[in-house]
């Protein structure tokens, strides 16, 4: 059983899979288009990260695929409702990025409550500015939009810090949200109260724009918004024009809608933005995680041995 890797992955995760009796893998640079679709000539499986799109289009001209693996937790490069459809399985890495990603909001939000990436800009051109007042967060009412796996470490972290947590979740139950110490509020309620929301939810139908023009009209004058989840999960352009009212005080972003959004992009020029490039699993820790999680999860799926993070 050929498994083909169109991603880089640790060494060690593709010597985990490399381990299975009649499993061949093949690793390459990540591929698109009839490239993929030549490259996976004759493959039970495909394991691939962000940068390769398997679309419907791709999964109609492969023949004898049986699963994909993504290595991560995001799957919406992936159709998978397609490959359902052809009997495709397409599995995920569960917890593999959990703690770096929500690490990366805290820092995200540390960094754009005290001004660091500008106060760090300014010092080396030069300039020592102490006028750049930033806020405690402690005290603060932080909104937990998802409170998955992600949302549930930051949340726990949140009030280590002493912040007030609320969330919304529609899949949860109040009992699992007392658990981890969040109180469960509506959708509109969490938007209502919180000083500080961050996202922590796939991009589905339901979801997309989560945060838009609505969300600016109910909330607190100043709120701060913090995005490591998907870029599809913020109205671009219903951010910007709040963020240039002043209805939001300002925002932290790892993600886009189009990524890379480009030097000139305004979000990513605008003095209220602190961003960074889709770092949120970019650890060394995770990067090994997942790539063990996946690789095992693929082999026992093509072994008939036991599996996690099936999502389709």
């Amino acid at each position: 059983m050929k498994v083909l890797i169109s991603a880089k992955l640790n060494p060690d995760g593709v010597a985990v899979l490399r381990g299975y009796k009649g499993i061949e893998v093949e690793e390459i640079a990540p591929v698109n288009g009839d490239e993929l679709v030549a490259k996976l000539e004759g493959c039970a499986a495909l394991i691939v990260r962000s940068e390769s799109k398997v679309t419907a289009d791709i999964l109609e001209q492969t023949r004898g695929l049986r699963v994909i693996g993504r290595a991560g937790t995001g799957y919406d490069n992936i159709d998978a409702k397609a490959a359902a459809a052809k009997g495709i399985a397409v599995l995920i890495a569960p917890g593999g990025n959990t703690v770096t990603t929500a690490e990366h909001t805290l820092g995200l939000m540390f960094a754009m409550a005290r001004h660091i990436p500008q106060a760090n800009e300014k010092l080396h051109k030069g300039e020592f500015d102490r006028k750049l007042v930033g806020f405690e967060l402690t005290g603060k009412t932080l909104g937990v939009l998802g409170l998955g796996n992600i949302g549930a470490v930051v949340a726990d972290r949140a009030l280590g810090l002493k912040m007030k947590v609320i969330g919304y979740d529609p899949v949860i139950s109040q009992e699992r949200a007392r658990e981890i110490g969040v109180d469960l509020l509506p959708l509109d309620e969490v938007i209502k109260r919180a000083d500080i929301l961050t996202l922590h939810t796939p991009v589905l139908p339901e979801t997309r724009h989560l945060v838009g023009k609505r969300a600016f009209e109910i909330c607190k004058p100043g709120m701060r918004l913090i995005n490591c989840a998907r870029g599809g999960l913020v109205d671009e352009a219903a951010l910007l024009e709040a963020l240039n009212s002043g209805k939001c005080g300002g925002a932290a972003l790892d993600v886009f809608e189009k990524e890379p959004p480009g030097a000139d992009h305004p979000l990513v020029m605008h003095p209220k933005v602190v961003c960074t490039p889709h770092l949120g699993a970019s650890t060394i820790d995770a990067q090994e995680k997942v790539g063990e999680i996946i690789c095992r999860n693929v082999g026992n799926f093509l072994t008939g041995k036991d599996y996690v993070g099936r999502v389709n």
